[in-house]
């Protein structure tokens, strides 16, 4: 971000002018940054809040766990979604459009006076959200020049801090004033972001005709049952007293395949397809695809479980257990940090090496027991810092791998990674939690839980060979 602020933009992909006003750049990151922390830090802020909510509602903690299943499917289903409209009717238009449906369903949210209104609201919630990375990652690759490899990796930076104080908010909130305040919240930072992006963000660049094409419904439903489907299943699977050979799990399965079936076909043979094949298994993206399932998404599910394995393997109390996450999460923030302005020197695979091996030998010290006298709560401390290193270290390398393979579906690429690391996150916990509901140790299977994610990481390490290599600016 370190290029001329007041200098007409030229258009990198045609050559020609694209503005004729100066794009102030630190106010349109601080813009696109503000709303992508406002959605960071309510994907974990209300999980704090479900007792409080549980009671104000009078419901049972089953349907108050719910608000985080209907936000998650909500997420999921229309990243794509958000990714192929920011492509069709600019970023600037979606990026607002989903600032104001995210701050209208939030004060919804808080106003709620029943648990199946508020899930609803949730899903409506998670949909504005959605719409938050995919557009901003193409207002930073359509306005920032040369400057947009870096700040497309500081996006990595932000998501940590979020995830961070989000419990702690939710914390304030439950304890001084009301569970409904971890919904208020985001109205006024809502309405800034608004303000900060009509004022600030420039306005799209007009779109050829092959882009005004209609859109392919048909693409669009196939693919959003294939994930409710499979999200439905793999929620099921990970949910207590389970079997896989219930028809709750295998009716919902076979939908999912189906659907997924028919939609990679009927992608293949239309020709304004929902979401180009080349960005979903092509030469280079399939490997960066799997490389954010494997290492980002399936990582995140790990370490979402390790405050249930402190308690379960050394019954540490909540507290404790809640707070062990906070040293990977401040690792995360300074490598990522560290290597956005190393990235240009070191390549992509480089650090993608240096930081996927860390993230094994942290996951392999969480599995063992403290040696040398250390308590286990230093341990998994320790250990979990070093995973939030090794994720920080590949984060701006695996997001901008993708991007700059193909600048002019950046929003659809960015919409395909945050939709990766969701499915590899959700699978990872619903496949391990299910281990655990049948195990009568479930600390000690835990642990070898962790050991096989790591053996399965070492396994995936030949991928990185494939990911196409870029040094400088792009």
């Amino acid at each position: 971000m370190n290029a001329p602020q007041d200098t007409p933009l030229t258009d990198e992909i045609t050559g020609s002018v694209a503005e004729k006003q100066p794009v102030r750049r630190v106010l349109v990151f601080t813009t696109v940054a503000l709303a992508l922390m406002m959605m960071s830090v309510d994907s974990t802020i209300v999980a704090t809040a479900l007792h409080a909510l549980q009671h104000g509602l009078d419901t049972s903690i089953n349907w108050a766990g719910w608000t985080l299943t209907a936000y998650s499917f909500g997420f999921v289903l229309m990243l794509p979604i958000s990714g192929r409209l920011s492509e069709r009717y600019g970023r600037r238009q979606v990026f607002i459009g989903s600032a104001a449906v995210f701050t209208v369903a939030s004060l919804c949210c808080g106003l709620a006076d029943n648990i199946y209104a508020l899930i609803a609201l949730r899903a409506v919630q998670a949909a504005g959200g959605a719409g938050f990375t995919p557009s901003a990652t193409g207002i930073v690759v359509d306005h920032f020049g040369d400057a947009r490899d870096r700040a497309v990796s500081l996006f990595g930076s932000i998501f940590p801090i979020g995830a961070m104080i989000g419990p702690i908010f939710g914390g304030l909130f439950v304890a001084y004033w009301s569970w409904r305040g971890v919904f208020f919240i985001n109205v006024p930072i809502g309405v800034a972001v608004i303000l900060l992006a009509l004022r600030y963000i420039p306005h799209d660049r007009p779109k050829s005709s092959d882009k005004r094409a209609k859109m392919d419904v048909t693409g669009m439903v196939l693919l959003g049952t294939g994930l409710l489907a499979s999200m439905y299943a793999t929620s099921y699977l990970g949910s207590a007293a389970t079997s896989v050979w219930s028809p709750a799990f295998v009716g919902p399965l076979v939908v999912a395949i189906t659907a997924l079936c028919l939609f990679f076909r009927h992608n293949q043979r239309t020709a304004h397809p929902f979401i180009v094949p080349r960005l979903i298994y092509g030469p280079g993206f399939g490997t960066v695809n799997l490389i954010n399932i494997l290492y980002g998404g399936m990582t995140i599910g790990m370490l979402t479980l390790t405050p249930l394995y402190a308690i379960n393997r050394y019954g540490m109390s909540a507290l404790e257990s809640g707070t062990l996450l906070v040293a990977q999460g401040a690792a995360a923030i300074l490598f990522s940090v560290g290597a956005t302005f190393a990235l240009r020197r070191t390549g992509y695979r480089l650090p993608l090496y240096i930081g996927s091996g860390i993230i094994v030998i942290g996951m392999l010290l969480l599995a063992v027991k403290p040696i040398n006298g250390l308590s286990p709560y230093a341990w998994l401390a320790a250990a979990a810092f070093l995973v939030g290193v090794g994720r920080g270290t590949i984060n701006p390398a695996s997001r901008n791998a993708g991007i700059q393979l193909a600048l002019e579906h950046s929003s659809s690429i960015a919409a395909l990674r945050s939709m990766c690391m969701q499915i590899g996150s959700i699978i990872t916990i619903a496949i391990t939690t299910a281990i655990l509901t049948s195990s009568n140790d479930s600390g000690t299977i835990q642990a070898r839980v962790y050991i096989a994610t790591a053996v399965l990481l070492i396994i995936a390490l030949p991928l990185i060979a494939r990911i196409p290599e870029h040094h400088g600016s792009w």
